[in-house]
């Protein structure tokens, strides 16, 4: 595992860190010596890990945290983690609200912090942007149409930012694992344990991943390496991915959705 320069010492906000890869990924930088925000809007969680770690709980909305979170920090904001979201399950029948939500959560938090940020960070020329996405950005879930249209808008918002600054000393990485055992894979019921539960990773691993891409200074992160080959697949040739893709939702219209 590479080494990062900058971790230590660094101001680090986590949002969605009161479990999961949240709270992996802010474990991971409190031990790397930066001085971390933990967010959540579950306070309780947001308080437990900070607790554990040595870190400061800044519990509310991910999408308006960039400011409380300067004010815990006394000052910048170095590494900002975009990492709360909504696994919304759901076909396009599923309610406005529940569309609205999705993209709320998992696209517009992310744009709403870049903007709060960014200002500050052309200015002094650095800053490291993280984006949890999914696989489902790159490719996509079946039986979660809400979770898979903006997990692909996620990803395209930070590709964005990366092609935009990167020349202006911003950097953005892209998380993408399949299935990471946390509450929300739980949650993803008989089409996460059809196509996700199998190859399922801890938290922890999702946080080495990072580091390594962050000491490589590349953008897409691949905690399942198989990603790239399905990202590929996907790309060379759609129809066969696609086709291949409905033979899962026919298995799992066939067990029962």
């Amino acid at each position: 595992m590479g080494t990062v320069q900058g971790v230590q010492g660094a101001a680090v906000v986590v949002t969605g860190a009161g479990g999961g890869i949240g709270a992996a990924l802010a474990r991971r930088f409190a031990a790397e010596g930066a001085r971390v925000v933990v967010n959540d809007l579950d306070a309780a969680k947001a308080r437990a890990t900070a607790e554990e770690i040595g870190a400061i709980a800044v519990p509310g909305d991910a999408s308006g945290v960039v400011p409380a979170a300067r004010e815990a920090l006394g000052g910048a904001i170095d590494i900002y983690c975009a990492n709360a979201g909504l696994a919304s399950a759901g076909s396009e029948a599923a309610s406005e609200d529940v569309w609205a939500a999705a993209w709320d959560v998992n696209v517009m938090a992310h744009v709403r912090a870049a903007h709060a940020l960014l200002p500050e960070w052309l200015e002094r020329s650095s800053g490291r942007f993280v984006s949890t996405v999914s696989a489902a950005g790159l490719l996509t879930m079946i039986g979660a149409a809400p979770y898979s249209v903006t997990k692909h808008g996620a990803l395209a918002f930070a590709e964005w930012l990366s092609l935009t600054y990167r020349h202006r000393g911003v950097q953005v990485h892209a998380i993408c694992p399949q299935g990471v055992r946390t509450d929300m894979l739980d949650a993803t019921g008989s089409a996460g344990d059809l196509v996700l539960v199998p190859t399922a990773i801890e938290p922890p691993a999702v946080a080495d991943a990072l580091f390594d891409a962050m000491a490589k200074e590349r953008f897409l992160v691949l905690p399942h390496p198989e990603v790239a080959d399905y990202y590929t697949a996907r790309a060379s040739a759609p129809d066969r991915w696609l086709t291949s893709m409905n033979h899962l939702q026919q298995k799992w219209e066939a067990v029962g959705e």
